[in-house]
Formats: structure tokens, sequence, C-alpha cells
């Protein structure tokens, strides 16, 4: 079993950055990608940014493309989430998310293709 933990939360004005760590225990040698969803009060959660254990394949949604980045560090077993420029739309509980095994990229925005998930960090954007 593995246990993601995010942290990076919070308050930030609009046109401001946060940084989202997901970081892994437990089995985590096996961990084939580790994605972003958010969750806004009222909605469906959605897929923000995706990445593979080899750093070799990235899939972006059109919303966090241009203005959030995503990278690992194997060693430290750790998925940070680079958010830029955060705009009103953003606000939202954000969940990291772990798959075992291989999939195409483009399964990669698909909730029900995780394994396991965090908790979530909730972030606020106010104008």
């Amino acid at each position: 079993q593995v246990q993601l933990v995010e942290s990076g939360g919070g308050s930030v004005q609009a046109g401001g950055s946060l940084r989202l760590s997901c970081a892994a225990s437990g089995r985590t040698f096996s961990w084939y990608a580790m994605g972003w969803f958010r969750q806004a009060p009222g909605k469906e959660r959605e897929f923000v940014v995706a990445i593979t254990w080899s750093g070799g394949t990235t899939v972006y949604a059109d919303s966090a493309k241009g203005r959030f980045t995503i990278s690992r560090d194997n060693a430290k077993n750790t998925v940070d989430l680079q958010m830029n420029n955060l705009k009103p739309e953003d606000p939202a509980v954000y969940y990291c998310a772990a798959r075992y095994m291989r999939v195409e990229a483009a399964a990669l925005s698909i909730e029900n293709r995780y394994n396991d998930w965090g908790q979530g960090t909730q972030v606020t954007v106010s104008s």
C-alpha cells in the first residue's frame, strides 16, 4: 500500500504562485505515473496534470498548460506541482494520485485509472 500526502496548499492572490508537493511512502518502487486532480465545491473532480516515473511523459489539462508545471524527484519519492498565475477559477482541493501499471498517455487524465489517492490540500485564490 502506498500513502500519499499532499502539502503546500494555502491562500494566494490572483496572479500569485503556489507549489504543491505530494510525498509517497510505502510501495513506492512500483508506481508508473502520478497525477494531480482538483475538485472545486459543487463540481466533479477534474484532471490537472500527470507525469510518468521516467519523466518522459507529461500530460496537462488545457487549464494548466502554460501556468502549471509538474516535476518528480524519484530519490525523494515526491511529485511537485508548481502553479503560477493562479486564477479565480483555480481554487479547489488538489489531490495527488498514483498509478502502478503502465497505461497509454491518454488514460493518465482519467480518474479511475489511478490506484491510490491522497487526502488533498486546499488552494484558495482571492481576487
